[in-house]
């Protein structure tokens, strides 16, 4: 299946036939996102606009209500974890990490589509740039005493403690792509062969529970990516 043989929608546009399924396959998800949230935005203005002022939602679900749900959701998880005083700070990042890695791992649900998310090449790059931000991120709250937890709490074992925290840290990266590449490339595979299989009726069961998959895992990585920015900005180091 993934052996360059697989059918895509992107393999009928003259000049991306060589171009890698999963970059082609990210920037449009990417673009798609740019275009929803500039619709969403447009949408929101014209609301506030409005005489009550956009502030009481549809009595219906709508598009707004749907997202707002889900933000609100994701808000709350964020201060639960990160706390009432950082939340607004690194809920931007984990919002759109979550939106863009759930878009990602949905649309290998619609056929003519591969999902970036089971491609090792996405997965890390996601895993890098989360560690290079959480790590970043315990720089800017703790200067360069963040730099002190890598020897642990006793100085005659610094030289072993560093060894195993940077090996420690080394491994987050792979831990989050390697996570996040499995479950969607195997939740994939077992789509298309139950669709091959049984093309009427019994697919449907594993879209929902490829819908469940996709969600669970953009939860779990934004969840990881949480915990290490928590675990990086303590102040307790």
């Amino acid at each position: 299946m993934h052996g360059g043989h697989t059918f895509t929608w992107f393999s009928l546009i003259p000049g991306l036939e060589h171009v890698p399924t999963h970059v082609v396959t990210g920037i449009f998800v990417a673009v798609l996102l740019v275009v929803c949230t500039g619709i969403a935005r447009m949408q929101l203005n014209s609301l506030m606009r409005s005489p009550g002022g956009g502030l009481v939602p549809e009595p219906k679900l709508t598009f707004r209500n749907f997202f707002e749900i889900i933000a609100e959701k994701l808000y709350g998880l964020t201060e639960s974890t990160l706390g009432h005083h950082d939340a607004p700070t690194y809920f931007p990042l984990i919002g759109s990490l979550f939106v863009f890695i759930f878009a990602c791992n949905v649309i290998g649900l619609i056929p003519g589509f591969l999902p970036p998310t089971d491609n090792i090449n996405t997965t890390l790059a996601l895993g890098i740039f989360v560690f290079l931000y959480y790590n970043f991120a315990g720089l800017r709250a703790n200067g360069l005493t963040y730099l002190k937890h890598f020897l642990g709490p006793v100085i005659w074992l610094g030289p072993l403690m560093l060894i195993i925290e940077i090996a420690s840290h080394l491994f987050r990266p792979l831990s989050l792509a390697l996570r996040l590449r499995g479950n969607i490339m195997g939740d994939h595979i077992v789509l298309s062969i139950f669709s091959d299989l049984v093309p009427f009726g019994l697919p449907v069961i594993f879209f929902g529970m490829g819908l469940f998959v996709a969600l669970i895992q953009a939860f779990v990585f934004c969840l990881m990516t949480m915990v290490y920015i928590s675990l990086s900005t303590a102040h307790d180091h």
